[in-house]
């Protein structure tokens, strides 16, 4: 009898073990499968709204402004990124400028405040991207920090997203220095996707805001999170430019 008890506990031992080892890779596949299911419903509002486009004669998916004056969100997108290449970025060293997205997607309709996805091939994520660095955002996906540019590319604009460097349930930037120059990732919004080459990966200060400037003439994608991997005295960024 006290031999069968002993069996039992080991099992016991043994099956809660188990569950140890495997629960972050479970807590793994359920957050890619909740990634995947809003990155999902994105693509098919997003299809929704290009079939109706082609419906009223406009062929195709827009690349300039000039295609979406009719748009009111792409049109605030637009003037907020000339706005801040053109007012500069000073508010970017107030950490708590980061938090507050710099437009409400809710205002536009957009209930579930999703701005796109970010996808990495070399990484081997997706990720939901949400305008604002704040806790919320940063758990769900990637985010774009405020007083950066809106994610909708052009010349003189500098997309600043921003990802936990692994989080306890989910890698999202965790493998950031496996990117290399030449090295592609796109991005994709309510209208286009866009695709960025990596050009240059630097360790930098937390303090050090001006290496995230938007770049005169430049159309770019920069990537950043916390570094070393589990702690956060620095950041790693990886800067990438617009190929098409």
């Amino acid at each position: 009898m006290k031999k069968k008890k002993w069996s039992v506990l080991g099992l016991f031992l043994l099956l809660v073990g188990a569950g140890i080892i495997l629960y972050p890779m479970i807590r793994q596949k359920m957050y890619e499968k909740d990634a995947q299911r809003v990155i999902r419903k994105f693509d098919e509002e997003h299809d929704d709204k290009q079939e109706k486009r082609n419906d009223s004669g406009l062929d195709g998916k827009p690349r300039s402004g000039a295609q979406l004056q009719d748009d009111p969100l792409y049109m605030a997108m637009e003037q907020y990124n000339v706005r801040l290449n053109r007012d500069g970025q000073e508010d970017l060293k107030d950490p708590y400028a980061y938090e507050e997205p710099g437009i409400r997607l809710e205002d536009y309709g957009i209930s579930d405040r999703v701005a796109g996805y970010l996808k990495i091939p070399k990484m081997g994520i997706e990720l939901p991207l949400y305008l604002g660095a704040n806790e919320e955002n940063m758990i769900n996906g990637a985010t774009q920090l405020t007083e950066t540019s809106m994610p909708i590319g052009g010349i003189n604009t500098n997309t600043v997203i921003a990802a936990h460097r692994g989080y306890s349930y989910a890698a999202m930037f965790r493998d950031i220095e496996v990117l290399s120059i030449g090295d592609s990732i796109t991005l994709t919004n309510f209208w286009d996707t866009l695709t960025y080459e990596v050009i240059k990966t630097e360790v930098i200060a937390p303090t050090d805001i001006d290496k995230v400037f938007i770049q005169e003439g430049k159309d770019l994608v920069t990537l950043i999170t916390c570094h070393p991997y589990r702690y956060n005295y620095q950041r790693y960024v990886v800067y990438c430019e617009r190929i098409e």
